[in-house]
């Protein structure tokens, strides 16, 4: 499924591309294009580069004519009991998409380990190709692919909520599909003189999209991989996902021991538990034996109820979630369960779907100001 070319007028100041190509044009030295993105991380309250000092006025000039601090902007918010929350996004051509911030704690007093901190689930694409018969943002189709600087803005709308430590590519849309702006997105984050997240808190998802696995190992061998498995064999998966009719199995997890040998790294396995499809005993201990001589953890993740005439699933039983986590603690397979965040609010896994035919007047999500929120 192809996506339409999306027509996009503003340019965002966040697309360093952009700006390294226009500097590069106007014989602008390269070292102030780190100089403006240096400024910019540490004042981005100030929503704008009009202070900044000894930098050249013929680039001030380009910046103030041709870009702007965000093309995008937040519609409104929805607040979960547990305190997370899910923005909705307007792009600047009418597209919406929404994004996820989640609370965790990790404290313990007695010990004085863990944190408190704040993840963003991130959105590559304004829905998704992959069509997962589980997932709301496949009923979308692919409508289009998220720029470097839309991706980075859902981050700086973020900021205004909370201090985010962790990024997951998780929210709507193949991370793999939109490689280049996800890569150039993730060195703006990661790098040291701008927002300096680390890598190991940064955590790409993918179905598998075989080809650009060892790409990813190459250029971010310290971030973390997911793989959305959801099935241990060929067949179930592909009723699962269509896509793995030309993503198989075997060559997958082939390619997945080729990135572990390159990166040194465990990955995370994520297995959404659907009640008697892919929940019972048999589906557990072929997973453990798919899953022997990898390094992982299994994310177990019961099924969250989507609105939605196509999709007919029913959540597991928690006595079934057990037995399954059982069976691969058996086979020596660490997992866990993963706790559902923002299932109030359908901001929980694979609930994220906006209706692109109501755009300015979405009724998926609650218009409440951002403001309210913080």
């Amino acid at each position: 499924m192809s996506s339409r070319k999306r027509k996009l007028e503003q340019n965002s100041i966040w697309d360093r591309t952009k700006v390294e190509d226009l500097f590069n044009k106007n014989d602008i030295k390269p070292i102030h294009v780190d100089v403006l993105y240096k400024y910019l991380a540490k004042n981005i309250k100030q929503k704008s580069w009009e202070k900044i000092k000894d930098f050249p006025k013929a680039a001030m000039n380009l910046l103030n004519e041709n870009f702007v601090f965000c093309t995008s902007r937040v519609l409104g918010a929805q607040k979960a009991e547990d305190g997370t929350t899910k923005l909705l996004i307007e792009l600047q051509d009418g597209s919406q998409i929404e994004e996820v911030i989640m609370f965790y704690d990790t404290r313990n007093d007695e010990k004085g380990t863990g944190r408190r901190r704040a993840t963003l689930c991130v959105s590559c694409q304004i829905g998704c190709q992959m069509a997962c018969t589980f997932c709301a943002t496949g009923t979308m189709g692919l409508k289009g692919s998220l720029t470097e600087g839309e991706i980075i803005e859902q981050f700086v709308h973020a900021l205004d909520i909370a201090d985010i430590s962790n990024i997951v590519f998780m929210g709507m849309g193949e991370p793999l599909n939109n490689y280049n702006n996800i890569k150039a997105a993730i060195k703006m984050l990661t790098d040291s003189r701008f927002f300096a997240l680390q890598n190991s808190h940064i955590t790409l998802s993918t179905v598998g999209v075989i080809p650009r696995i060892m790409t990813f190992a190459n250029d971010f061998p310290k971030c973390n991989l997911a793989l959305s498995l959801h099935a241990p064999n060929q067949e179930l998966r592909r009723k699962l996902i269509p896509t793995a009719k030309a993503y198989k199995l075997d060559k997958l997890m082939n390619t997945i021991k080729q990135y572990q040998e390159k990166t040194k790294n465990s990955i995370f396995i994520e297995y959404l538990l659907l009640h008697k499809v892919n929940d019972t005993e048999k589906e557990a201990r072929e997973l453990g034996e798919l899953l022997n001589n990898i390094k992982c953890t299994v994310n177990l993740i019961p099924w969250n109820s989507i609105e939605s005439p196509n999709i007919d699933y029913k959540s597991p039983l928690l006595e079934d979630i057990l037995k399954f986590k059982e069976i691969l603690k058996k086979y020596n397979i660490p997992s866990t369960i993963r706790q559902s965040k923002g299932n109030d609010i359908a901001g929980a896994c694979g609930q994220l779907v906006v209706d692109q035919s109501k755009k300015g007047n979405n009724k998926k999500i609650k218009i409440v100001d951002i403001e309210d929120i913080k």
